[in-house]
């Protein structure tokens, strides 16, 4: 089956950086084989399109203040920028 669209999230209420509910549209294109049993194989997924519906925070439970991230090392950072180091 396709993957998600891997985006990063954090919230700015809480500062969580790794729980987070998702809910996701996606449109996918793909070739269902049945076998003579009834069984389902699922081949050749293709993602048509998606789009990110809401996103909450497992933590606080709202998605108020969940913000997108970049992914860069400085960004997702948890140490308060004075006490950085390097």
């Amino acid at each position: 089956m396709a993957a998600v669209t891997a985006l990063r999230y954090r919230c700015a209420a809480c500062g969580n950086l790794t729980r987070f509910d998702v809910i996701t549209t996606t449109t996918l294109k793909a070739f269902h084989h049945y076998s003579v049993g009834g069984d389902l194989d699922v081949q050749d997924a293709e993602v048509l399109s998606e789009s990110v519906d809401s996103v909450s925070c497992r933590w606080c439970g709202h998605g108020r203040n969940v913000e997108v991230v970049d992914g860069s090392s400085e960004e997702l950072d948890d140490t308060p920028p004075g006490e950085r180091v390097g």
